[in-house]
């Protein structure tokens, strides 16, 4: 193996089941977006997730829109969302001509904030404008505080729709994400601790509400002899060969969640001491995945930036992102109205500012992650690099 390989942030990860599965949907001739292997996947997610029903769609960002739908979200409606998080969650607000209202994350989980929510669903109640809707993010494989988040939707009458699509196998007091809102939805990108190359999940304990998403997910086909269309639909359903993948890559999750666990814990290890470096914390309510490992560089307590370790993992052949820029910082919402966690303190521009996403896929090898830590050491600690202040 080349000392330069190439090490990816989080590649996909294929277990030993996949390649005979699809070799099954290939023999049965059924590739479309029907089939057995596609029914199966929606029972099992179902199962894990602990729901009453699933519905197996071509992307996250089609499960939430789906679910925006089924919440009423129409042109002139306000939706209140995440702003840590990638666009995806905010486009389909867009989608169904309402406008976005952006809610800062908290220091505990680094999603949603409580009292940025309180106060937002505060003041929209005062002025005679809740929201349809509010997309709760859990970020990087770690559930949102969902406890006072849904009490505090539930006391204002508004649905939640739960973006999971980074937390499929985490846990919050006993209950796996994406089961706590509405509609929960997930991702299953090439990036994602499980993957079928693309698609994404819509879940829900309202069986109801899942069918009517199924008939819009099918172009909204009446059941007649000819093509009737009653409702406007979308051609939102996943293939029965990328279900046959995500059936294999479900039956290896639990394992894959341990590995990455294991990986963050050599980080943390490693790097927890050095001069300005924290990590994302875990709150005790539950289990994060650890989807990707994420950390903080504190400029008061070390001279490399975000930015420059970045750059610097770069040009070893290494990939490492920054924490999502926040929604309200986007020029595509600029006019949209955001909440700060405090009035005077935004987390998500810190987070934004001095997070670094590490290398955190599931076959990463550990000679890899130690020649990820070495460069990382090396510019912390080595004066020689000639770091500067920024």
């Amino acid at each position: 193996m080349s000392a330069n390989k190439r090490i990816f942030l989080s590649p996909p990860h294929m277990g030993e089941d996949e390649r005979d599965l699809v070799a099954d949907a290939f023999a049965s001739n059924w590739i479309a977006p029907l089939g057995e292997h596609v029914d199966a996947f929606e029972r099992e997610i179902a199962q894990y997730v602990g729901v009453k029903a699933a519905l197996a769609v071509s992307s996250g960002t089609a499960a939430i829109h789906l679910g925006l739908r089924l919440a009423g979200v129409a042109p002139g409606d306000t939706v209140f969302c995440s702003t840590l998080t990638f666009v995806a969650s905010a486009n389909p607000i867009l989608y169904q001509g309402a406008t976005p209202v952006f809610i800062d994350s908290e220091e505990g989980s680094w999603n949603m904030s409580p009292q940025a929510l309180e106060r937002a669903l505060r003041e929209a109640a005062g002025a005679d404008e809740l929201p349809k809707a509010v997309v709760i993010v859990n970020l990087y494989g770690q559930s949102a505080d969902m406890g006072p988040l849904i009490a505090l939707c539930e006391q204002y009458g508004v649905r939640v729709v739960e973006d999971a699509a980074e937390s499929l196998g985490a846990v919050y007091k006993g209950r796996m994400s994406g089961a706590f809102g509405h509609v929960g939805t997930f991702s299953f990108n090439g990036n994602k601790i499980m993957t079928t190359s693309g698609g994404g999940m819509l879940v829900s304990d309202d069986v109801e509400a899942i069918e009517k998403a199924r008939f819009w997910a099918t172009q909204a086909k009446e059941p007649a002899r000819y093509y009737q269309h009653e409702e406007m639909g979308y051609n939102y359903r996943l293939s029965n060969v990328l279900a046959a993948i995500g059936r294999g890559q479900l039956r290896v999750l639990e394992e894959r969640i341990h590995t990455r666990r294991a990986i963050y814990k050599r980080y943390e290890q490693a790097l927890g001491q050095l001069p300005g470096i924290s990590f994302m914390p875990e709150p005790a309510t539950g289990r994060s995945t650890r989807w990707l490992t994420v950390m903080t560089l504190n400029p008061a307590d070390t001279a490399l930036s975000a930015a420059q370790l970045i750059d610097a993992l770069g040009k070893e052949n290494i990939e490492a992102r920054p924490v999502w820029k926040p929604m309200h910082l986007q020029p595509l919402f600029a006019q949209c109205q955001y909440y700060p966690h405090q009035p005077d303190e935004s987390v998500s521009d810190r987070l934004f500012a001095q997070g670094v996403c590490l290398p955190s896929g599931s076959s990463l090898t550990i000679e890899q992650q130690e020649r990820v830590i070495g460069v990382i050491t090396n510019c912390l600690l080595n004066k020689e690099q000639g770091v500067r202040r920024v």
